[in-house]
Formats: C-alpha cells, structure tokens, sequence
C-alpha cells in the first residue's frame, strides 16, 4: 500500500461491502488450482476478530485463515487476494488505534514469511516476533526474505480457538 499515513484504516475496515458471500467461479484454471468452484469472500472484520484472537506466542498465516473460514462456510476456498489485502488493512487499522490492538504480526504469509507490507515493514514484524520468542530466519541473495524458522510448531488451530 502507499500513502499509509494519509488513509483512515479504521474506516476501510468497516467500510460496507458486500461481504460474506459465496461466488461460483467456472474458469478451470482457478478450479484447477484452488480444488472448486465454490469461492467465499470474507469482510475484513471477520479477519480482524480471527487475528485478535492469536495468543500471544502463538502463530497463524493468511492460508491458515483462508482454509478455515472456507470449512466454516461451506465452500471450497476463500478468495486470496482480497484475504491478503483485508489482513494488511487489518494490520494498519490497529496500528492507528490507540486501544483494541490486532496483534497482526502474529499472523504469516505462506511458508512463515513476515509480511513486508505490514506497519514498519519487516523490520518491525522481526522485532515483535523476536520478543515473543520466535527466532527468524534469512533466505536469498539479494532479495532477502524473512521466515519464522520451525513457524508450524507454533500455528495455532483455528478450529479449537473460535
């Protein structure tokens, strides 16, 4: 995202849309590559009730997420791009608040990657993630990316925490 300190986070994260909802996708390449047609959309508070609810300690990843709410809603996926795009607002809206805190650096990209695009970047979710007592890892040579080493040891199950 661009312009961060110029957007209303909060009023993006509660902004009306219409959302929940299940669409039916029939290009076989998607059918192919997520395993069905039935595509749920989640409104970002549904992300930002789940992030909440991580322990501290405790890790998720959007797939984590998007998995869990296509169980509980009877469809074969969750949409991945406006997932990601709602977890970053997610992100950016508790940065903006002074209570009522997300703690959106508990929650990974795929793989256990930190999220660059989170508040403070990687550098950030690097530190918050240390002092909870996860170690991170570098891999690449010139574009470094960062990972929770050993992150599934620490995912929590979505089922059993809501």
């Amino acid at each position: 995202m661009a312009n961060e300190d110029k957007k209303d986070f909060n009023a993006m994260l509660h902004k009306e849309n219409d959302m929940p909802k299940i669409q039916i996708v029939t290009d076989p390449k998607v059918i192919a590559r997520y395993g069905g047609e039935k595509m749920f959309f989640a409104p970002a508070p549904t992300y930002d009730a789940i992030m909440k609810k991580i322990p501290e300690g405790k890790l998720t990843t959007v797939s984590e997420i998007r998995t869990y709410l296509a169980e509980k809603n009877q469809a074969d996926f969750t949409e991945p791009m406006t997932a990601g795009i709602f977890v970053s607002i997610c992100a950016w809206a508790s940065e903006q608040r002074l209570t009522d805190k997300t703690p959106y650096w508990l929650t990974l990209k795929n793989n256990g990657e930190l999220n660059p695009k989170y508040p403070g970047g990687v550098e950030e979710q690097k530190k918050l993630l240390v002092a909870e007592g996860h170690q991170i890892i570098q891999k690449g040579r010139k574009n470094f990316r960062y990972y929770v080493e050993n992150y599934q040891t620490a995912l929590i199950d979505l089922s059993e925490l809501l």
